[in-house]
């Protein structure tokens, strides 16, 4: 199975994530975390910081490297909790038709509460005419089309192993 956690950068997807993992771990030891983030990285797909490794042409070709590693990876039986920004509503329905079995769970926080979050300073570099190629910025960001699940994460003492939890339940109970 793939869980695919969607929102903007600063929403909480990879701690999210991270604690789903673990929790599945202890009934499902073949569970596996794809960050996009992390990926971007493995690929040195614009880990020097290069601008346009994150314009929309070059995010369209990592997004579609990383369903193709979800995809991979399920269909050798591995489950999945991907986080990644996710633009492009064309691939999430090709998910719906790739995995196995697909969850997609859009994790919701206004962009002010981004900004205000902002661990990498990514929105303040943008604000500052720092960085271009910034979703929700200079870049646009649409929610998805239809999720399964859509998450509040607005609110600064949302416990994500509690979100965590409750994503995972329902998630194989769908």
């Amino acid at each position: 199975m793939v869980i695919w956690l969607t929102g903007l950068s600063a929403s909480g997807k990879t701690t999210i994530g991270r604690r789903m993992v673990a929790l599945w771990r202890e009934t499902a030891p073949g569970t596996v975390l794809v960050d996009g983030d992390e990926v971007r990285r493995l690929m040195d797909a614009g880990a020097g910081g290069d601008e346009d490794a994150y314009s929309l042409p070059a995010r369209r070709m990592v997004a579609g490297r990383i369903a193709a590693l979800c995809g991979w990876l399920d269909g050798q039986g591995i489950n999945v909790v991907c986080c990644t920004i996710s633009l492009f509503g064309d691939l999430h329905a090709l998910n719906r038709a790739r995995f196995s079995r697909y969850f997609e769970v859009f994790i919701d926080v206004p962009i002010e509460i981004a900004e205000k979050r902002d661990p990498n300073g990514l929105y303040a570099a943008a604000r500052r005419g720092e960085r271009r190629n910034v979703i929700g910025i200079d870049l646009p960001f649409a929610p998805p089309a239809a999720p399964d699940l859509v998450i509040d994460n607005s609110a600064d003492c949302a416990d994500p192993g509690v979100l965590a939890r409750d994503i995972l339940n329902r998630a194989l109970a769908a």
